[in-house]
């Protein structure tokens, strides 16, 4: 970010190299943008921050369009804001749940992070783990999704932030599989699901998107599920949920793109977190920190994205090889079993 009067080098005027290297089905790019002297990218009250004169950021590709060159995102955009709850505290492009952490992607790419949750003591360790690993200004707001009286709060502690990439990756999912009229509390569990699944996507874009079309650049990363895909019996709920996400993502893209504004919808399968109950990662249930690695390698590149090689795989076998029944299906017979399961759990204790 910048105040007004600071000198930023526009990406137009920047010198680019680009270098080529393929490794067997990956495609290896290293940005190099040269800068003539250390120049400041932030600047605001009392958050400010230098980075060095010349960058090397080197990104694996899955898939490559030299027509239209992947984003150089260091050297445009400055404060990302990033919203997670309690709930998930995988904070897939922040932080993944300690110990040991691993390196948080955008944090070690240099940039400066608006952290959103409910709980302060934890934002509070979180950003003074990223200050002191990583070097980066922080910011934490604390609020909860759950209610629609949150953003004008959100709005005054955004207020003068240059925001150059927002990912709004808070959600919640079901408990355990369920049939829709035996879930308990089943309207207040809907109005929950709805303003932090939904209304939380809609109005964060709200309070940021202007001021990426004043610049003329920025970044919104939408994250959806799999799930979104198509539709999940006996979580039904989530995945209309996660299908909104898509399409509005899908959408505003197409509403914004010539006005230099990527909006990504990001549409992961299984990663190994505490959330999602793996333990051991696999090659289809990626760490979080491969995962995201892997994914904001195809900002740029794909609007719409599965974000992991194999996730790719399976979303496009899912979607183009197998009918939609089958898969509705297969989801029913699946999600019965789980829920078979988890009841017999909750009875035996």
């Amino acid at each position: 970010m910048s105040s007004e009067g600071d000198t930023v080098a526009d990406a137009s005027h920047q010198r680019w190299t680009y270098v080529i290297q393929k490794v067997k089905i990956r495609t290896k790019i290293l940005f190099q943008p040269v800068r003539s002297a250390k120049q400041p990218l932030c600047n605001c009250d009392s958050f400010r921050f230098h980075q060095p004169a010349e960058y090397n950021l080197s990104l694996d590709f899955y898939f490559l369009d030299l027509k239209c060159p992947p984003l150089p995102l260091i050297a445009l955009y400055y404060w990302t804001v990033v919203f997670f709850l309690s709930l998930v505290l995988t904070v897939l492009f922040c932080v993944p749940p300690p110990p040991p952490p691993p390196p948080p992607q955008l944090a070690r790419r240099g940039f400066a992070l608006v952290l959103i949750s409910r709980s302060q003591e934890k934002l509070d360790d979180v950003s003074k783990s990223l200050e002191c690993l990583y070097n980066v200004e922080t910011k934490t707001i604390s609020v909860d999704f759950g209610s629609l009286d949150v953003y004008r709060t959100i709005e005054s502690g955004l207020a003068g932030l240059e925001i150059g990439v927002l990912v709004n990756n808070v959600g919640i999912s079901y408990y355990y599989p369920e049939f829709f009229l035996n879930i308990q509390h089943l309207e207040s569990f809907i109005n929950t699901m709805i303003n932090v699944n939904i209304s939380s996507v809609c109005q964060m874009t709200r309070l940021v998107l202007p001021g990426m079309v004043e610049r003329s650049r920025g970044v919104v990363l939408n994250i959806s599920s799999a799930s979104g895909m198509y539709p999940i019996p006996l979580l039904t709920v989530y995945s209309a949920t996660k299908a909104f996400v898509d399409f509005f993502s899908r959408g505003l893209h197409a509403e914004y793109k010539n006005r230099g504004i990527i909006v990504q919808s990001v549409l992961p399968f299984f990663v190994a977190t505490k959330m999602t109950k793996i333990r051991k990662p696999t090659l289809d249930k990626p760490t979080p920190e491969r995962y995201v690695a892997a994914e904001l390698s195809t900002v740029g590149l794909q609007n719409q994205t599965n974000g992991y090689f194999p996730h790719a795989i399976m979303g496009w076998v899912t979607t183009a090889l197998v009918p939609i029944s089958v898969v509705i299906h297969l989801g029913m017979q699946m999600h019965k079993a789980q829920r078979a399961r988890y009841l017999r759990r909750r009875k035996q204790h």
